[in-house]
C-alpha cells in the first residue's frame, strides 16, 4: 500500500507542478511576424489573439490573396513560438517525461 500511496502523491506533485506551469504561462504573449512586419500577430499562448497590425502599405485591393497569405505567415509564427513555450514550460513541469496528451 505504501507504493500505492507513493505513486499518488507523486502524480499529485506533477499535476501541480502543470497546473502552476499553465497558470504561469496563460497569458504570456507571443508575436508573429510576416514580410518584415507587413503583418504582426500577437497572441497568447492559450492561442487567444491579442492584436493584429497590417501596415497600410501592402494593402492592395486588387491583391487581397497577398494579404490574406501574410496573417497566415504572421498567425503560423506566432503559434509556433506559442507552442514551443508551451511545451518547453510542460517539460520542465514534468521533469522531462512524455505524457501523452499534454504536448
Amino acid at each position: 500500500m505504501k507504493n500505492v500511496n507513493q505513486l499518488l502523491a507523486q502524480a499529485q506533485k506533477l499535476q501541480k507542478n502543470v497546473n502552476d506551469a499553465q497558470d504561469k504561462i496563460k497569458d504570456k504573449e507571443v508575436t508573429g511576424i510576416a514580410s518584415n512586419g507587413a503583418v504582426t500577430i500577437s497572441l497568447t499562448v492559450n492561442g487567444t489573439m491579442e492584436s493584429i497590425i497590417i501596415d497600410k502599405k501592402i494593402i492592395d485591393p486588387n491583391d487581397t490573396e497577398m494579404l490574406e497569405d501574410l496573417i497566415i505567415t504572421a498567425f503560423n509564427d506566432a503559434k509556433a513560438k506559442a507552442d514551443a513555450i508551451y511545451e518547453q514550460a510542460m517539460k520542465t513541469a514534468t521533469g522531462g517525461m512524455q505524457l501523452p496528451g499534454l504536448f
